[in-house]
């Protein structure tokens, strides 16, 4: 393990740790705090950052990374959605659903682009308390269907997220599916909170290592988000969804990290369901240690594997839509 990993968890335990054993959450603190340390890196040469908050954008509020000079739409013939297109993914930050934004992981997303070599667009989605559960998910759906009606082609897409951002992708998939809405290329889910019913063994069990959260504070998370909904609504909860047709899944989780098991049972709910599913478990890192590129030599390496996953599934995908459309 690297010297770097080391340093984070330190800095993690230090400093954001002690605030996740208050007895309660205070966000206006949270979101404060996250303003206060954000740091964004360079946009590389031959990239272009575009944010999209006017009233025109809706509902994709976010922000655009893309190549300079790739267009916003891959239009067909008679405007027909494009088979073959560059990769696009759609990503949801994390936070619990109640701070952070886009800019705040540009890290993770600048990262994730260039080595794929894909679109990106960073969803500012709206967040608790003010606007509680489902509204995170409307604000997902509706993206993605605009990125459908923009020409792109479902095949291009893989919807992505870390955290509870990684929650809300898998519940974007299941809502999708369960709309009879085309399917994205795939799923991406860093360190994904899945369970906001918090039963997961790991919350426990990874209490007293987890640099960064301590077990109870993830139950008090989860009622910033819900209000009154129920915790294993599988909207909110997409661990306690039927998985059955979704497309292909790759996660990444640190094997210290309370919500460890947030990830390895929507895994092995996946593979049950026969859902082509990789989850891979490092050890001793950090929660959504991708953050920390291109700083940590494990970030670095995570995001290779994670844009590695962007371009197999887009390619199959495409190869698939390119064979429906031949036959």
């Amino acid at each position: 393990m690297s010297w770097q990993r080391a340093l984070a968890c330190w800095y993690l335990r230090r400093n954001f740790r002690p605030e996740t054993l208050k007895p309660s959450i205070n966000v206006d603190r949270a979101r404060a705090l996250t303003a206060k340390r954000v740091w964004s890196p360079k946009v590389p040469r031959g990239w272009q950052l575009r944010e999209s908050y006017g009233a025109a954008d809706a509902p994709l509020v976010g922000e655009w990374f893309e190549r300079v000079g790739v267009a916003n739409a891959a239009n067909g013939a008679n405007g027909a959605p494009a088979i073959a297109a560059t990769p696009t993914v759609l990503y949801c930050h994390g936070g619990g659903y109640y701070f952070c934004s886009p800019s705040t992981h540009r890290s993770l997303t600048f990262g994730l682009a260039t080595r794929a070599d894909a679109r990106l667009f960073s969803l500012d989605y709206r967040l608790a308390p003010e606007h509680r559960f489902p509204a995170a998910l409307d604000d997902a759906t509706a993206a993605y269907r605009q990125l459908l009606a923009l020409g792109i082609a479902p095949g291009s897409i893989v919807i992505a997220g870390d955290s509870a951002g990684g929650g809300l992708a898998l519940a974007t998939l299941v809502a999708l599916r369960d709309a009879g809405d085309p399917l994205p290329a795939g799923g991406l889910l860093f360190s994904p909170w899945t369970d906001l019913a918090t039963t997961g063994a790991s919350l426990r069990g990874n209490d007293a290592v987890d640099p960064m959260f301590c077990g109870a504070s993830i139950e008090r998370a989860a009622k910033i988000y819900l209000g009154d909904a129920a915790p294993t609504d599988p909207y909110a909860s997409p661990v306690y969804a039927q998985l059955r047709g979704l497309p292909p899944l790759f996660m990444l989780a640190g094997s210290t990290e309370v919500l460890l098991d947030d990830a390895r049972r929507v895994a092995d709910n996946a593979r049950a369901a026969g859902v082509e599913c990789e989850c891979e478990v490092w050890k001793n890192v950090p929660h959504v240690w991708p953050l920390f590129a291109p700083f940590m030599p494990e970030a670095n390496r995570a995001l290779d594997r994670a844009a590695a996953f962007v371009r197999r599934a887009t390619s199959r995908a495409t190869a698939a839509a390119r064979a429906t459309q031949a036959a």
